[in-house]
């Protein structure tokens, strides 16, 4: 009776041993089931990030550019920081809708109602775009983009003693921007090359990567180009890392810029430029890029096709225009820092005031416009009280001088002249088929610790050092976005890919090795506007 009991008893446990193994082992092999995913919702099928996108350390970045209500002060008109933590707080200000009625006509005269109107859309944003969210911001000004007044402006490595009053800002998305904080090992994939039924790249979003094979010219070589004050290989400058990075779209693989490729592309068409030093810059990158940093006696200048030349007394003239005979390609940059039509109030007194019409294209723009086949638009770092005043421009909105307080918000005015330099692009596109129209988000500054004249700078000079990924898929320039939406003129991104460079621009170097204010607003040449040209390139 008693050997039964036990006997029965054995049974029983190895019966349950038996259990237990047997569920262990299916248990385990579920797990390694590769189907078993397949019984999942896709979003809670958890996916390993890989090394490049996994980060160090993340940095929350704020590219500021809209400004706060204003406080009668002149400030100084530049800064611009990278900060983690007690950000202010500000209400975001947007800019008047598309077919607003003041920007349908150049020069119309608008009536009450409409101006009501504008004001209506500056005060409230979501009416115009529901989408933005405002965050904590950080201010931005504007600086080392000098005063100018018709032909008789100020070199551009002059400093701005005006000061100014509004600041503009742009927010980061936050959580949409992933950086790495160290410079990994770089990844050699290629992304897919887009098909024709597939979706438009999105060339702001990305990472830099680094490519041996930069850069595109010397800053050594392409003199006859490129302005001495931003060629950093013929300063004190020593650390030349920043010239060796490669933007690299994330969703698709852009088209390698090749000097000939271009000029096949643009054969017996015309390029324009038409903004402020940043969009000078540009221009310059693009001549030595076409160029490859070569003299080229071959190409022509015909400035005076356009009426660009050296006033008299003039430092430079509005603009400069090049022609490759081969392919009768036509390159050309014309100075408007404010993208306003400027009308001088007297034109007997050489100190009169200007009209600086903020409902109208600049004159150059719509006498040339129809010869244009590529346009690039920009401006931001004009728009502070101290430049207005020390260039005596007097806002004027349907013909007349402006009585709205609210539009002479230098904030509201900027955002004004974009929506209605866009709108007027937008409009005269349908005359002219042939002609591709950009407008370029804002350039970002790295000032930190300060501004350009209370010790601001920018001593970094290692690459991807605040970051290295863009992975947001708004633009970091809300003002621009919203100026192109709905419209046929196309967004040129470059703000938040621009904002992790702090390392590539003019910083403390300078030819004579002079001490002085640093230059945290333009870039050294080659450098970061090279990649502004072949995202340009990849998009015509």
């Amino acid at each position: 009776m008693k050997g039964n009991f036990y006997g029965l008893r054995g049974k029983q446990l190895s019966l349950m041993l038996i259990t237990v193994v047997c569920m262990s082992i299916l248990v385990w092999a579920w797990e390694k089931n590769p189907l078993h995913t397949s019984f999942l919702h896709p979003q809670n099928i958890w996916l390993p990030l890989t090394s490049d996108i996994r980060t160090e350390a993340h940095v929350e970045t704020v590219v500021t550019s809209q400004p706060p209500e204003s406080s009668g002060k002149d400030e100084s008109s530049i800064a611009e920081e990278v900060t983690m933590k007690d950000l202010d707080e500000r209400e975001f200000e947007a800019a008047p809708a598309k077919g607003s009625p003041w920007m349908v006509e150049v020069g119309g005269n608008l009536t009450s109602q409409e101006i009501e109107t504008a004001t209506i859309f500056a005060e409230e944003p979501s009416k115009v775009i529901k989408s933005v969210e405002p965050e904590k911001n950080e201010t931005v000004e504007d600086s080392f983009s000098v005063t100018e007044s018709g032909g008789n402006q100020e070199p551009d490595s002059g400093v701005d003693n005006s000061k100014q009053e509004e600041r503009m800002d742009f927010q980061v998305p936050p959580g949409s921007e992933h950086f790495n904080a160290t410079l990994p090992d770089e990844n050699n994939e290629n992304p897919p090359i887009l098909q024709k039924n597939q979706e438009v790249c999105n060339f702001a979003k990305g990472k830099w990567v680094v490519d041996d094979q930069r850069p595109l010219y010397s800053g050594f070589s392409c003199k006859r180009w490129l302005s001495g004050m931003w060629a950093c290989r013929m300063t004190q400058r020593m650390n030349f890392d920043y010239e060796t990075l490669k933007w690299q779209p994330k969703d698709c693989q852009m088209e390698e810029f090749e000097c000939s490729k271009f000029l096949k592309r643009m054969q017996d068409k015309t390029l324009a430029f038409v903004g402020d030093s940043l969009g000078r810059q540009q221009f310059q990158s693009l001549m030595c890029m076409i160029t490859g940093g070569k003299d080229r006696p071959d190409v022509l200048d015909v400035g005076r096709e356009y009426g660009l030349v050296k006033a008299k007394r003039a430092v430079r003239p509005d603009g400069w225009v090049y022609r490759f005979p081969s392919t009768n390609t036509t390159v050309l940059y014309y100075w408007s820092a404010s993208l306003c039509d400027l009308e001088p109030l007297n034109i007997t007194n050489p100190a009169t005031e200007y009209a600086m019409h903020l409902d109208r294209p600049p004159a150059f723009l719509r006498r040339f416009i129809h010869r244009f086949d590529v346009l690039v638009l920009n401006t931001g770092h004009h728009w502070n009280r101290g430049k207005l005043n020390a260039n005596r421009w007097i806002m004027y909105v349907g013909g007349a001088r402006n009585t709205n307080k609210k539009i002479a918000e230098i904030g509201r005015a900027k955002n004004f002249t974009i929506h209605s330099i866009v709108s007027w692009v937008n409009s005269q596109l349908p005359k002219y088929p042939h002609l591709k129209a950009f407008y370029r988000s804002i350039s970002p500054r790295h000032f930190v610790n300060g501004d350009w004249n209370t010790g601001g700078s920018c001593n970094n000079e290692m690459p991807m050092s605040i970051g290295r990924e863009v992975l947001q898929d708004e633009s970091s320039d809300v003002a621009a976005e919203s100026a192109v939406r709905g419209t046929k003129v196309r967004l040129l991104d470059i703000t938040a890919l621009s904002q992790v460079r702090d390392e590539g621009h003019i910083s403390r170097f300078t030819i004579k090795g002079t001490p002085g204010a640093q230059d945290c607003l333009h870039w050294c040449l080659p450098g970061v506007p090279d990649t502004w040209n072949e995202l340009l390139f990849a998009q015509i």
